[in-house]
């Protein structure tokens, strides 16, 4: 699941889900009340015009209707989909957020140099250890001595 603020960023997570509840639920954690909130007409979003300005584009008639489209946030995930497919090649679904995570960064980031995106990778691992174990959910085979 995607949102992003017009101007601003994007946030993705992983969803067990698509049903009604689960997409409305992240979207009251995540936007608040009162704002306006532009989707396609997938019937997961139905109901959020009770907390929220919620203006709908049916891509089975227009993609744009004035200011209202999904077209950046469309962008982005054909931005992911490209990479999943053409750099990526393989990706374990237990891995999907990590995937997710790096294009939510690079597409945020996308106006700083290399110099800037390196230092903010750098700030964010500091105190952090991804172990072997973790990374692929197994455990680390040892040689055995003879």
């Amino acid at each position: 699941m995607g949102m992003l603020e017009r101007e601003g960023e994007v946030r993705t997570k992983v969803i067990e889900s698509r049903d009604g509840e689960t997409l409305k639920g992240e979207i009251r954690d995540n936007v608040e009340s009162g704002t306006e909130v532009m989707t396609d007409a997938f019937v997961g979003y139905q109901g959020l015009s009770a907390d929220y300005i919620h203006q709908v584009v049916n891509h089975a008639i227009e993609y744009v209707r004035g200011r209202v489209h999904t077209n950046k946030m469309e962008n982005f995930w054909s931005l992911v989909k490209r990479a999943l497919g053409g750099t990526y090649i393989s990706v374990m679904p237990f891995h999907l957020f990590r995937y997710l995570d790096e294009q939510t960064f690079r597409y945020n980031y996308r106006k700083r140099n290399d110099r800037e995106r390196f230092l903010i990778v750098c700030a964010s691992m500091d105190g952090k250890r991804l172990s072997y174990k973790k990374l692929t959910g197994k455990t680390l085979m040892r040689a055995e001595a003879f």
